[in-house]
C-alpha cells in the first residue's frame, strides 16, 4: 500500500497594523504670543490633547463610522514634520499656485511640511482684511483667533477633531471685517508629501455683517510608495448678518493618504452661503461636514463631485441644520 503525503497550506498571516498613535504631549505647539491670547491657547491645545487620549479609535459599530472601516491604518507610523523638513521633500507644482477664481490672487498661502509662505494684496491690507498663517495669528491676531476657534468645530467632536485641535502645525485664520467687499479671492494651499508624516491643520473663517468673500483651499500631495500619510484637519467658518461666502474646497491628495476632516459652517441672518466640494485623491477620506443655518432668511448650498479609482474610499457625511424659520438649503453631491 503506498504510503500517503499531506500537505497542509496556511495562510501567510500579515503583520497587524499598530493601532495607537506615537504622539506626546511634548508636541503640543507652544503659543506663538503671550498674554490672554497665550492663555486661551494653552488651555485650548491642553484640553484637545486629554481629549484625543480618552478618545478611542472609531469602529464600525457606531453610526457615523459603519461604512468606513479603519483597521488598515497604521497609526503607530506617523510623525510630526520638522521644521523646514519641505525643503528635502517634492516642491508644490506651479498649477497648484495659479489662481483659480479669476485673473490673479487677492492673497495665498501655501502650507508645507514644517514651513509656510504667504502674501496679501496691499488694498484687502489696508481695508482691514486678515489672511494669515497659524502661528502668525497666534502673534499678531490673538483676540480673533480667540473669538473664532474652537466655537464651531469643538475638540470633542472626534478622536481625529481633537488630534488637530491639538497638535495642528499649519492652519489659516481669515477675517473679512464689516461691510469689506474683497472682490479679490484668496487662496491658499495645504501640500502635504512625505510617506509616514502626519500633516495637521486648522482653518478658521469670518466673514462678518455685511461682507462678502471667495476663499479657494486646496489639500494635495503626490501619491508615493513607502507607507501611509494621514491628514487631520478642522475647518470652522462663520458667516455673519447680510454676508456672502462662496467657499470651494479641492482635495487631491495622493492614493497613500489616509483623510480625516470635521467642518462646520454657521451662517447669519439674510446670508449667504456657496460651499464646494472637489475630491479626487486620497485612498481613504472620512469627511464631517455641517452647514448650520442660525438666523432668519439665511441660505445655504452644498454641492460636491468625486471622481474614485481603484480602492479608494470617499465617505462625505453631510447635514443641513435649519436653526431659524425662512431658512433654505440645498445639497447635491455627484
Amino acid at each position: 500500500m503506498a504510503e500517503r503525503t499531506i500537505v497542509t497550506r496556511r495562510r501567510r498571516t500579515q503583520r497587524p497594523a499598530s493601532r495607537e498613535f506615537q504622539f506626546t504631549a511634548e508636541m503640543i505647539p507652544a503659543p506663538g504670543g503671550d498674554g490672554s491670547g497665550a492663555d486661551f491657547l494653552r488651555d485650548f491645545r491642553q484640553r484637545a490633547w486629554e481629549t484625543f487620549q480618552s478618545t478611542p479609535m472609531p469602529k464600525t459599530t457606531e453610526e457615523p463610522w459603519r461604512r468606513t472601516d479603519l483597521r488598515g491604518l497604521e497609526a503607530g507610523s506617523f510623525r510630526l514634520a520638522a521644521a523646514e523638513e519641505f525643503e528635502d521633500l517634492p516642491p508644490v507644482p506651479d498649477e497648484l499656485l495659479s489662481p483659480l477664481v479669476g485673473g490673479r490672487h487677492g492673497g495665498q498661502i501655501v502650507m508645507l511640511p514644517g514651513g509656510v509662505n504667504s502674501q496679501l494684496d496691499p488694498q484687502l491690507q489696508a481695508d482691514g482684511v486678515i489672511f494669515s498663517d497659524l502661528r502668525a495669528a497666534e502673534r499678531q491676531y490673538p483676540e480673533i483667533l480667540s473669538e473664532v476657534m474652537g466655537k464651531t468645530v469643538r475638540p470633542n467632536e472626534g478622536k481625529f477633531s481633537a488630534l488637530a485641535g491639538a497638535l495642528a502645525q499649519n492652519g489659516v485664520l481669515v477675517y473679512v471685517p464689516r461691510g469689506v467687499q474683497a472682490e479679490l479671492p484668496l487662496h491658499s494651499v495645504l501640500w502635504g508629501p512625505g510617506a509616514g508624516l502626519a500633516h495637521l491643520s486648522h482653518l478658521m473663517v469670518w466673514v462678518d455683517d455685511g461682507a462678502s468673500l471667495t476663499y479657494v483651499h486646496e489639500a494635495a500631495s503626490p501619491t508615493e510608495t513607502g507607507g501611509q500619510t494621514l491628514h487631520s484637519g478642522i475647518v470652522e467658518i462663520r458667516v455673519g448678518d447680510g454676508a456672502n461666502l462662496r467657499f470651494v474646497e479641492l482635495q487631491s491628495w495622493g492614493e497613500h493618504v489616509w483623510h480625516f476632516s470635521h467642518e462646520r459652517v454657521r451662517v447669519g441672518r439674510d446670508s449667504n452661503l456657496d460651499w464646494v466640494f472637489v475630491a479626487v485623491g486620497s485612498h481613504l477620506t472620512k469627511n464631517f461636514s455641517d452647514l448650520d443655518l442660525m438666523g432668519r432668511g439665511a441660505t445655504g448650498r452644498m454641492s460636491g463631485f468625486y471622481f474614485t479609482d481603484n480602492d479608494q474610499h470617499l465617505d462625505h457625511d453631510t447635514q443641513q441644520n435649519h436653526m431659524a424659520p425662512d431658512t433654505t438649503s440645498d445639497l447635491l453631491f455627484k
